[in-house]
């Protein structure tokens, strides 16, 4: 069959799949009585209906106006990017009014008798559900099922994996307005695979630590937030856990310009929980100070990470709009070794060439000190692994990822990177990696997002792959992101 065929083969199934599902969310809900025409689930099924038939690229209409921001606009067009602004971790876009296009859930609430209270309430409610499948080289499982290690999140090779099931409840404060104090907060819930990348020791830690569960339960963001206008151009105070502040990747399926993550990404700081500050100087300008309990430990939990942590990141954007400076110090206390003390600086230059193609490059160096190479009363887990030399354990990094445009509603995405994990501390493999990527992030509607990918991994050093059998790995796996 020519290529051109499978292609026409592929949109004829999703538009056979759209008719199928509106015939059926039509035919479960013809409203009989009033009673029934105010049902939530008929309003639901609409909304995935009506979602499933639009598509994820809208252009404005002739004659409208800007979104409302007293920023320049947003850079890039979200969906199909992940991200319609500049790199920042921790806060929500000061100077933006923070409203978010609802999902069909909250589409049918505000369909309902209280929908008014709802928007004006501000408070959404909202999820996701990501399932993936890999091919994978590494075929080696009898020592152990993770024989893709250390790739990650798709750990065990030639599978379909439940990633993530997420619902968010969340209200984002107003930052476009500068006369009253606002505030928000978020409250998350993941159920999955990738509760294995969030986890703190202390909270809900065991199904991982103790028990080695694959699928399990996190809550990787929950925190308040206040937003003070007087301050410079707006201030935003954080109180809670939150995802780390640097990196283009995050945690969350649809934050993530790939399917898979970099091993720059894979091995670094996953969650904080104290207090952190975003403060807009100018346009230009943005600073971050902050401080929590260190990386990955509950607060009640007894580790030698846990301590007093500070976090400070700087965020500048060129005049013209074309680049992004987002760097600084993730995380610094006197890096005792700990389940994941890790000290982090790290930083990324995000680079427009025009709207359809733009750059970005992130480089780290971690470490801590006095790391043994095997487990003690003080420390029997580590996040990453346990290195195979003890003493000063570093290990650094750097990523691209640059993205080209191919459609209103699909992006090609290349990421190169090379990874030194240089005691091992990380991966367990005292060895520097390579790993070159290439993927399409396709919406077919507003609620679906499909994303394949081919990978190949290489360890110079030593044999990392395949349960420590092979130096090299190709993979190709795709995931679905279905938003409700």
């Amino acid at each position: 069959m020519k290529i051109n065929n499978v292609g026409r083969a592929w949109r004829a199934g999703f538009r056979c799949a759209h008719a199928t599902f509106l015939y059926a969310a039509w035919s479960f809900s013809i409203p009989t009585t009033q009673a029934e025409d105010n049902w939530y689930g008929k309003r639901l099924l609409s909304a995935f209906a009506q979602d499933w038939m639009d598509p994820a690229d809208e252009p404005p209409k002739p004659g409208a106006s800007l979104p409302a921001r007293r920023i320049p606009p947003a850079p890039f067009d979200s969906p199909p990017f992940p991200s319609g602004d500049w790199q920042i971790g921790g806060t929500p876009i000061i100077g933006d009014p923070g409203e978010i296009a609802p999902w069909p859930l909250m589409q049918a609430i505000y369909a309902g008798p209280n929908g008014e209270a709802w928007k004006k309430s501000r408070i959404q409610i909202y999820g996701w559900e990501d399932f993936s499948f890999n091919l994978s080289t590494s075929r080696n499982t009898s020592p152990g099922p993770n024989a893709n290690f250390p790739l990650i999140y798709d750990l065990r090779p030639n599978r379909v994996e439940q990633n993530q099931f997420v619902l968010y409840i969340e209200r984002v404060p107003d930052e476009f307005q500068t006369d009253h104090i606002d505030w928000g907060f978020r409250v998350s819930g993941v159920y999955g695979l990738d509760y294995r990348f969030m986890i703190s020791r202390g909270l809900f830690s065991d199904q991982l630590l103790k028990h080695n569960n694959y699928y399990g339960f996190d809550m990787p963001m929950v925190y308040i937030d206040i937003y003070i206008p007087q301050i410079f151009e707006g201030m935003n105070v954080r109180i809670g856990r939150i995802i780390s502040e640097p990196d283009i990747e995050a945690q969350l399926a649809p934050n993530n310009l790939m399917a898979s993550h970099s091993l720059v990404y894979g091995f670094d700081n996953y969650t904080q929980t104290g207090i952190f500050t975003t403060t807009k100087l100018s346009n230009q300008w943005t600073i971050q100070a902050g401080i929590s309990n260190g990386t990955d430990v509950a607060l009640w939990q007894k580790d030698p990470g846990n301590q007093p942590t500070g976090t400070v990141m700087i965020q500048w954007v060129a005049p013209n709009q074309k680049d992004s400076i987002y760097a600084g110090d993730n995380a610094f206390n006197n890096g005792e070794f700990g389940y994941n003390n890790l000290q982090q600086i790290v930083g990324t230059w995000t680079h427009k060439f025009n709207d359809r193609i733009y750059t970005a490059t992130e480089g780290l160096y971690m470490y801590m000190n006095d790391a043994m190479t095997h487990p003690t009363k003080g420390v029997p887990f580590q996040s990453g692994s346990f290195p195979v030399r003890p003493g000063y354990a570093p290990e650094w990094g750097i990523v691209n990822y640059t993205m080209f445009r191919i459609a209103p509603a699909a992006f090609f995405t290349v990421r190169n990177e090379f990874y030194n994990d240089i005691v091992g501390s990380r991966t367990g493999h005292a060895t520097s990696y390579s790993e070159h990527s290439v993927g399409i992030t396709w919406w077919p509607d507003k609620i679906v997002t499909v994303r394949p990918e081919l990978r190949f991994d290489h360890s110079y050093d030593t044999a990392a792959f395949n349960n420590g059998t092979r130096r090299s790995q190709f993979t190709a796996s795709m995931d679905f992101i279905i938003h409700y």
